[in-house]
């Protein structure tokens, strides 16, 4: 069984589509999956800053392009990309809550919400209490979801997966690795994992 761990920040557009992708790769294959939420804004500080500087000078045919790309991957996934008002976003408190909702074996469902309410609806989740609405919308625990966002335990594994990314060599989200070492990064690599996951199933057969 193939091993694959996917790190990611819910405040990437392009981690959103991974995201969605990556779900229809896994459907049909026997995997066993480490979701790893991490603080995006944290590899960069530490191994990529040049992200902050292609932002505050970003070269004009570059971005105008991305915006296109980008929502040219939205519309062949068939969701909904609107840049939101507030970006970039302080993604702590998610990434906290995504852990949290781990407990509840809600992360795939919350981070979904997460994804959806920041970049289809341009909603402020950064909020704890907006977070909770979308806890409570799948059926989470209020009192126990905010309990658990602020809990030593989940500040210190956000920490962990963060740091543990940057020493294995990721520089962004989302981030793949593929039985230990072999790493895929961004959206754009989805094919590549899906065929090594493919490959590893049919070998096991």
């Amino acid at each position: 069984m193939k091993k694959v761990e996917f790190f990611f920040d819910c405040s990437s557009p392009w981690t959103y589509l991974a995201f969605h992708r990556f779900q229809s790769i896994i459907k049909d294959v026997n995997v066993d999956i480490y979701w790893k939420p991490i603080l995006v804004g944290g590899v960069f500080n530490e191994v990529n800053q040049d992200v902050y500087n292609n932002r505050l000078n970003p070269n004009p045919l570059k971005f105008k392009y991305s915006r296109k790309d980008l929502q040219d991957w939205a519309n062949y996934c068939q969701i909904s990309i609107n840049w939101p008002k507030v970006f970039p976003l302080n993604a702590v408190n998610v990434m906290r809550a995504v852990i949290a909702s781990e407990a509840f074996g809600k992360l795939i469902p919350f981070s979904y919400l997460c994804f959806e309410k920041y970049w289809s609806n341009g909603i402020d989740i950064s909020d704890i209490k907006v977070l909770s609405e979308l806890a409570v919308s799948i059926d989470i625990n209020k009192e126990e979801f905010e309990k658990k966002i602020v809990i030593q335990n989940t500040k210190d594994l956000l920490r962990s997966n963060t740091d543990e990314l940057i020493k294995r060599g990721g520089f962004g989200s989302p981030t793949i690795f593929i039985d230990g070492d072999d790493m895929y990064f961004g959206n754009d690599r989805m094919e590549l994992v899906r065929q090594k996951i493919i490959e590893g199933s049919n070998e096991n057969n």
